[in-house]
């Protein structure tokens, strides 16, 4: 239903525009709205022109403004930077300079500013199926630990370096393991293939001058793929056992070893008196045939007799005997020669009898024995010549 229509009666309160005099002008003027406004704030401004009752926005407003917009520009300049953080100035999109932590302050829409975090340690990971020189599947993870020394070569030298890093990892691992075999990165080399993984990355982001610093990388221990898992866990358990057999027997060296050199000092010992033993008693026995050979050169029968019962004497006083009277007597009598055979089989070591001189031992004697007279004779000779 319009507002001023015919059937209304004229009644003009229902006009939201509040028209007065049934004039009918449409909504306010925007312009007339700001110079009220600006009126109400003090600005002044010109109250009417010609009965019109309309302006524009005063000058010394818009200067206001002006220096408003100023005021706010300039404040919204300033800027903080963290303790771990350095600021990359740009102006224009191009590098400018660097500053430190602290307050500082750019003009906007001119200067930009990159806040890089310097202090702290950075971390990335890379993982996966690697092909290995003997041509087996394994799979490796390397963490990789790194922090931006140079903000500006970081941000401008190369576009992501963090991504440059993480992909150049992952080559120099895949290159140190394809040279490497299957045993060394699941054993014992896998401290080798971390300092080579180290050396080879370093190598290839250097020439790129990325502004980056490698801390240290980390080998997490490989493992085979799910579906070779269990004989490879057999091969591992195998060379556990292999390399623990080999420490048992390095300490059974040990303990054996020192009593085997005892040992065989104490066998030396033993020769040694065995062998100062014999040439005593063989000295002894020379000196008591040189003894008996006047004797048995003045009777041999006699003086041979007399060493054959004297060796008797000596082999019954360490032998068992069992007397028997032959004569008179027909029982049979029972000897027990295994007995008697084992008691002198362990004796006949700690024998050493005397032997029978036969003729020839005396006859070497005997020429042993002329020859030290002839030369003590001959030394008397020639004692006397020289006294005359």
């Amino acid at each position: 239903m319009a507002w001023n229509q015919p059937g209304n009666g004229g009644n003009k309160d229902r006009d939201p525009w509040k028209n007065q005099g049934g004039n009918d002008q449409g909504p306010p003027d925007l312009d007339e709205a700001l110079r009220k406004f600006f009126a109400k704030l003090g600005l002044g401004g010109n109250k009417g022109n010609g009965g019109s009752g309309k302006s524009g926005i005063p000058a010394k407003g818009v200067g206001i403004i002006a220096i408003l917009a100023v005021i706010i520009w300039f404040i919204a300049g300033f800027y903080t930077v963290k303790e771990a953080d350095r600021g990359v100035v740009l102006r224009f999109g191009n590098f400018h300079t660097l500053v430190e932590s602290g307050l500082h302050w750019r003009p906007v829409f001119v200067d930009t500013v990159e806040h890089v975090d310097v202090n702290n340690i950075r971390s990335d990971s890379t993982e996966g199926f690697m092909l290995t020189q003997d041509e087996n599947v394994v799979v490796v993870q390397l963490d990789v630990q790194y922090r931006v020394v140079d903000p500006r070569n970081y941000l401008f030298n190369v576009d992501n370096a963090d991504q440059v890093l993480s992909r150049a990892t992952d080559s120099a691992l895949r290159y140190v393991v394809g040279h490497t075999t299957m045993d060394e990165v699941l054993t014992r080399g896998r401290e080798d293939v971390r300092a080579r993984t180290l050396d080879l990355l370093e190598r290839t982001i250097d020439p790129y001058s990325m502004g980056l610093q490698i801390v240290d990388i980390n080998l997490l221990p490989a493992r085979p793929p799910e579906e070779v898992k269990e004989a490879f866990d057999d091969a591992i358990a195998a060379q556990e056992d292999e390399e623990r057999f080999i420490r048992e027997a390095e300490a059974y060296a040990r303990e054996v070893e020192p009593l085997a050199r005892g040992q065989v000092r104490r066998m030396l010992q033993e020769a040694q008196a065995y062998k100062e033993q014999i040439i005593l008693e063989a000295q002894g026995e020379v000196a008591r045939f040189n003894e008996l050979l006047p004797q048995y050169e003045n009777a041999p029968q006699v003086t041979r007799e007399r060493i054959y019962l004297d060796t008797l004497q000596d082999l019954y006083a360490k032998t068992p005997k069992v007397l028997v009277d032959v004569e008179g007597s027909n029982n049979m009598m029972y000897l027990p020669l295994d007995k008697i055979l084992e008691k002198q089989g362990r004796k006949v070591n700690d024998l050493s009898p005397l032997r029978v001189p036969t003729d020839s031992n005396m006859n070497q004697s005997r020429n042993s024995a002329n020859g030290s007279n002839n030369s003590t004779d001959s030394g008397r000779t020639n004692t006397r010549g020289g006294g005359r």
